[in-house]
């Protein structure tokens, strides 16, 4: 079926219609396509059509935790179009080093859920420094080991979070790197030297910069400032004001520019959600709709959905809409090295979205058919 959209486009100078052929945009210009389409949507006054969201970092949603399982990662999917979100990455906090290639075997098992794209597993740990595990449990936690690193070679996750300066750190970043698995630096304590190590060993994404990482000292700048300042490596910025506050997020935006940071929700399945209790990888959290907690009261991920982080970073000082959409689009999709999302072109997937002047889907389109449409 050809599709033609029309109205605010996010991105193309002087277009204002895209026609859809299946999964694929085959034209973006003004006025009439080439070709009649069979259907058209068009966004309303104040309304923008933008490429679908991309989350790299999804514990659960709705009230479904991905480390559950190939179900739960389909119900997400099904789920995460209400948002915006086109493609996700179903992510497990740590366990046991067969567990996560387990988890990772699982979410490829969900990978033609008929939602929202999954891109593969991201792996949160287990090598990760125990003092700044956050909400992971300490037994799950392993160093990374060449017996330990062969597993996840073998299993190949799409991402991998670990601490650069763990014994064996080093070596396993470049012989992940090497096979094509993305490494980020997240759980840790390292030095601004250490970061520097890791990122010419292979690391090219920071997860949740800023959280469980050493504070940024004028004196002892920590790997923070090592992630932030080089060009080879996209900062996630879970920007939902509780885990980075507002002025940091401005600050973090005015040193990188609306390049090389991916908002990442760091979701889990209070997200979309009464407040309430849920689990994440087994553990009990408390929502409260807007911040998830362990019991004893740490952190343990997001409530948050990403239109609520672009939004947050649309009102940022030297900001706006479209920079902060392309924060949840085209620089995930560039973390990720998906050429065809994240962009409205010629060739690209028909992951699209249209959101009202708040920012609030109104209707979200993956692979050319629409899978959410808010009720009028």
């Amino acid at each position: 079926m050809k599709t033609l959209l029309r109205g605010e486009l996010h991105g193309p100078d002087g277009a204002d219609s895209i026609l859809v052929d299946g999964d694929v945009i085959t034209w973006v210009g003004a006025g009439r396509p080439p070709e009649r389409p069979e259907e058209e949507i068009v966004a309303g006054p104040g309304e923008t059509i933008a490429p679908g969201f991309i989350d790299l970092q999804v514990n659960g949603f709705g009230g479904h935790d991905a480390a559950e399982g190939a179900d739960s990662i389909a119900a997400i999917s099904k789920a995460l179009p209400a948002t915006g979100v086109t493609a996700f990455l179903p992510t497990i906090i740590s366990e046991p080093v067969e567990v996560g290639a387990e988890f990772t075997a699982a979410v490829g098992a969900a990978a033609e859920a008929p939602g929202a794209r999954v891109l593969g597993a991201h792996v949160e740990g287990p090598f990760l420094n125990p003092s700044f595990r956050g909400a992971h449990l300490r037994s799950n936690l392993a160093e990374p080991s060449s017996k330990n690193v062969d597993v996840f070679i073998a299993a190949r996750p799409r991402l991998i979070t670990l601490a650069p300066e763990l014994r064996g750190a080093l070596e396993a970043i470049q012989r992940l790197h090497d096979v094509g698995v993305i490494v980020s630096a997240g759980h840790t304590g390292a030095d601004y030297e250490q970061g520097r190590k890791a990122i010419e060993a292979g690391v090219t994404f920071a997860t949740h910069v800023y959280n469980a990482m050493p504070p940024v000292h004028h004196r002892r700048p920590g790997i923070a400032l090592a992630l932030i300042l080089d060009r080879r490596v996209t900062a996630g910025l879970i920007a939902d004001g509780e885990h980075v506050h507002p002025a940091v997020c401005e600050q973090l935006v005015r040193v990188r520019g609306a390049s090389r940071i991916a908002l990442t929700t760091d979701q889990t399945a209070a997200a979309g959600a009464a407040p309430g209790e849920f689990t994440l990888s087994g553990r009990t959290v408390i929502s409260d709709g807007r911040v998830v907690k362990l019991q004893d009261g740490t952190l343990a991920g997001s409530a948050a959905t990403m239109p609520d982080l672009v939004r947050l970073m649309a009102r940022l000082p030297g900001m706006n809409a479209s920079r902060a959409i392309g924060l949840a689009s085209a620089e995930p999709a560039r973390v990720l090295g998906e050429r065809r999302l994240g962009r409205i072109a010629v060739g690209a997937c028909a992951d699209l979205v249209v959101l009202d002047a708040e920012l609030r889907p109104r209707l979200t389109m993956i692979r050319g058919a629409v899978k959410f449409q808010r009720p009028s």
